[in-house]
C-alpha cells in the first residue's frame, strides 16, 4: 500500500503525511519521489524528505521551525521525540516598506470577492453594520452573573423572534469585584467594546453596586454612538431585580425593533479569524483557505482580525514584512516583544503554546504552529492596524488585516475578536470544538473526518482540499457565500443553534 504525503514549499526538509496513519514498512509517494519508512507515523505528521543531521534547522512552508535533536534518516518521522523549538531571546527587527505584489492591493473600490460585493446587515449610527439584531446583558462583577443570566433567559423568552429581535443573551464574566489597576481597566475597556458591538442593538449593564468596577465608571469607559440603546442599574438599589432587568430590555427592545436589515458593502464586514484545536491539516486546508477570504475581503475594503499573539511567535516576520508603513511595523514589533515579557513575567518558557492536542494533530514546535497560524491572515493583504487589548476598530478603518493584542486561550482569543468589533468568527479546528463567543462563530473543519464525525459542530469542511482535490479557489467561493448568507442572517452557525454563546476576559493582575 502507498500512502500519500505533501511537500508544501520547495525549500522544505519535510512532507505531512495526507493518508491516515500508517504502518511501518509502508512506501510513501511525495511528489514523484517514494519513501520507504520503517516507522508507525500518524496522519497530519511530517517525514523527513532527505536525512537530516542533529542539529540540523528543519523548513516546513520554506521557513525554519525546529532543530533537530538526533539525526533524522530520510523517510523517518520528524516530531517531538527528535526536534525542538528554537524560540529564545527578543529579537530585533528590520523595518523593510511594503511592496504589494499586484499595484491594486490595498486600494477600497475594487473586485476582490468573487463577485459577491454585498450582504444584508443593520446599520448603525457609528457607520458600523451588525449582522444580528441582539439585545445584551453585560456585568460590572462576576457577583451577579447567574441573576443577569436569569433576566436575559426570561427577557429572551418574551422578546425573541418578535419584532425582528435575534435574542437576548447575557455574557457574564468572573472579574470587577477586587480587580484594581491596570488590570481592571483592561476589564472595563473590554466590557466597553463589547457595548458598541454591532451586533448588539442594545446593551443593559448590570452591576452590583459595591464593587471595584463601579457602575457609572464603567459607563463613562462606554463608547456607544446612541446612548438610547443603553440601560444599566445597581442590583442593591432595585427591590427586584429581575424584574428591572426584564423591564429595561422590552425598552431597549422597543427601539432595536425599528432596525431593518440592508444591503452593504463587503467593505462593512469584519472577520476575525481564529485557529483552536489545530493539527498538522490546519496550515495546509483551513487556514490557507481563510487567508484567501482575507485577501478577497481586503481587496473588497473590508477587514480581517488576527489575535493570539503567541501563535505569532516564529512567524511574526512574515507579518512585519506587510506592514502598511513603518509606525505599524514598530506597532508589531511592540506588540510581539511586549507579549514575550509578559511570558517572562510569570517565568513561563514562550515556546510552551502547542497543547498536547495539537502534538498528538502533527503539531512539532510552536514556530511550525504560527506558520500556519498567520495564513489565515492571507498573503497579501496590507497590515493596516495594530490594536491593544480591548480596543475596537475605527468606524472607517483601512481595509487589510488588523492584529489584536491577545492571547491563544480560544475563549479569551474569540472574546478579543469581538471587542474588535469583528461581526463573525472564522474558527479554523482540526480538534474539534462546540465552542461559541458573543459573535456568530463559524467553523471550519481541517480535515474531512472531523466534518464527518462532528456535524454538530462544524459550518464547513476544508478537508475537501486534499480529500477530494477541491481547487481551493473554488472552495473560497462556496465558503465566502456561506460567509454572506451567515452575515445576511440566512444561515445561523452550528454554535449558535446549539446555544454556545459566552465570553472569557484577559486576566493579569493580583486579586485584592
Amino acid at each position: 500500500m502507498e500512502a500519500r504525503a505533501l511537500k508544501i514549499h520547495p525549500d522544505d526538509d519535510v512532507a505531512v503525511l495526507l493518508s491516515p496513519a500508517i504502518a511501518a514498512g509502508t512506501r510513501i509517494r511525495v511528489g514523484g519521489e517514494d519513501y520507504l519508512t520503517d516507522q508507525a507515523i500518524p496522519s497530519g505528521h511530517k517525514i523527513a524528505l532527505h536525512a537530516l543531521a542533529a542539529g540540523e534547522v528543519v523548513r516546513k512552508y520554506g521557513q525554519p521551525f525546529a532543530r533537530t535533536t538526533e539525526a533524522v534518516p530520510a523517510g523517518y518521522w520528524l516530531h517531538t521525540h527528535n526536534a525542538k523549538t528554537m524560540l529564545g531571546a527578543n529579537e530585533a527587527y528590520t523595518y523593510t516598506p511594503y511592496t504589494p505584489s499586484r499595484p491594486d492591493e490595498g486600494g477600497k473600490e475594487r473586485e476582490g470577492a468573487g463577485g459577491v460585493q454585498t450582504f444584508n446587515g443593520f446599520l448603525r449610527a457609528d457607520g458600523k453594520v451588525g449582522i444580528r439584531n441582539e439585545l445584551w446583558v453585560l456585568c460590572t462583577v462576576g457577583c451577579i452573573n447567574k441573576m443577569a443570566e436569569t433576566v436575559a433567559r426570561e427577557a429572551h423568552a418574551r422578546l425573541a423572534g418578535k419584532n425582528g429581535i435575534d435574542g437576548v443573551y447575557a455574557f457574564t464574566h468572573p472579574y470587577g469585584c477586587a480587580q484594581l489597576g491596570g488590570d481592571l481597566q483592561q476589564t472595563r475597556r473590554l466590557i466597553a467594546a463589547l457595548a458598541a458591538h454591532p451586533n448588539c442593538a442594545g446593551v443593559l449593564l448590570m452591576g452590583l453596586g459595591c464593587e471595584n468596577n463601579a457602575l457609572m465608571d464603567q459607563v463613562a469607559a462606554f463608547r456607544v454612538a446612541d446612548m438610547s440603546r443603553v440601560r444599566y442599574f445597581s442590583a442593591q438599589e432595585v427591590s427586584d431585580e429581575i424584574e428591572e432587568g426584564v423591564r429595561l430590555l422590552s425598552e431597549l427592545a422597543e427601539r432595536a425593533s425599528q432596525d431593518v436589515r440592508t444591503p452593504q458593502p463587503l467593505s462593512k464586514l469584519v472577520l476575525g479569524m481564529k485557529c483552536g484545536g489545530s493539527d498538522g491539516f490546519s496550515g495546509l486546508t483551513a487556514n490557507p483557505l481563510v487567508g484567501v477570504l482575507s485577501d478577497r475581503l481586503a481587496a473588497a475594503g473590508g477587514v480581517s482580525v488576527l489575535t493570539e499573539v503567541p501563535e505569532m511567535f516564529g512567524a511574526e516576520k512574515l507579518l512585519m514584512q506587510r506592514a502598511a508603513d513603518e509606525p505599524t511595523f514598530h506597532a508589531i514589533e511592540r506588540m510581539i516583544n511586549d507579549f514575550k515579557d509578559y511570558f517572562r513575567k510569570y517565568n513561563e518558557p514562550i515556546s510552551e503554546n502547542p497543547a498536547p492536542g495539537n502534538k498528538a494533530g502533527g503539531i512539532t514546535t510552536l514556530e511550525e504552529k504560527s506558520l500556519g497560524c498567520i495564513q489565515k491572515g492571507g498573503a497579501t493583504a496590507p497590515i493596516a492596524h495594530v490594536l491593544g487589548y480591548g480596543e475596537p476598530l475605527p468606524a472607517d478603518p483601512k481595509p487589510g488585516i488588523a492584529l489584536a493584542y491577545g492571547p491563544g486561550s480560544d475563549v479569551v482569543s474569540c472574546t478579543t475578536l469581538a471587542g474588535t468589533g469583528a461581526q463573525l468568527v472564522l474558527f479554523t479546528t482540526g480538534r474539534g470544538t462546540p465552542f461559541g463567543t458573543c459573535a456568530p462563530t463559524f467553523k471550519i473543519a481541517t480535515n474531512s473526518g472531523l466534518a464527518t464525525r462532528k456535524p454538530g459542530w462544524i459550518d464547513f469542511d476544508a478537508g475537501r482540499l486534499v480529500e477530494e482535490g477541491v481547487p481551493l479557489e473554488t472552495l473560497a467561493d462556496e465558503l465566502l457565500a456561506l460567509v454572506v448568507q451567515a452575515a445576511s442572517g440566512e444561515y445561523q452557525t452550528k454554535a449558535e443553534r446549539n446555544g454556545c454563546r459566552e465570553i472569557a476576559l484577559f486576566k493579569d493582575g493580583v486579586i485584592n
